[in-house]
């Protein structure tokens, strides 16, 4: 039976977290491939320019939705049958992580999963995910820039599991992911230090200038 639940947990993960909202809408709706516009990157920020509020947000719900339904139901099979639900959500969340980065749906072509760790982390102790969630904000609304908010809330995840006492085992997944999606932004980085990376906007609708793209 164990074995069976992490073999289910790791493949749903994948599959479910595999669907890619930003894909399917620019080819459904637009008739194009998000990841052949703008900076490439199959995500909310990179889709929001290219195309316009009018689905993009549509593409943060799913992307979020996506990856919470899949990692609490495993979790709460891991509690039920191991007594170790947040190990559960953090294992599922590792592979719903490699499954949005590496799609079998788009040939491994995805995005970088902060959207999907962001929803993992709630369920993994909600306390880190206020904790990002905060610093996300804090950052963005001084500077603008999505990537250094969305990586520098996702480092601050393990160090709060740490300060909790979470389990070793969760501290390392959750370490390993975070440190996974830091470097999916590294052109945003290297774009950051020549002071090349665009800002964003809440209200932006379309813009020729989709360099940026964080999640």
């Amino acid at each position: 039976m164990e074995m069976l639940l992490y073999i289910a947990s790791a493949v749903c993960a994948y599959l479910i977290a595999g669907i890619n909202p930003a894909i399917e809408f620019s080819k459904r709706v637009y008739h194009r491939d998000i990841r052949s516009c703008g900076s490439g990157n199959p995500g909310f920020t990179n889709f929001k320019r290219t195309f316009g509020n009018k689905w993009a947000w549509w593409v943060l719900l799913l992307d979020l939705s996506k990856a919470a339904i899949v990692t609490a139901v495993f979790a709460w099979l891991f509690g039920l049958y191991l007594d170790s639900y947040q190990f559960g959500a953090a294992y599922t969340g590792f592979f719903a992580l490699l499954g949005h980065a590496y799609p079998v749906w788009y040939k491994f072509k995805g995005g970088k999963g902060f959207l999907v760790y962001m929803s993992v982390i709630w369920f993994i102790d909600w306390r880190a995910g206020l904790v990002a969630l905060g610093i996300m904000l804090v950052l963005l609304a001084i500077t603008r820039y999505m990537s250094l908010s969305t990586v520098t809330a996702m480092l601050s995840c393990p160090i709060t599991l740490a300060v909790r006492n979470a389990p070793a085992s969760v501290i390392l997944l959750c370490t390993v992911s975070v440190l996974y999606i830091a470097f999916r932004h590294k052109e945003n980085f290297k774009r950051l230090i020549k002071g090349a990376e665009s800002k964003f906007s809440m209200t932006t609708s379309k813009s020729a200038d989709s360099r940026e793209q964080a999640v």
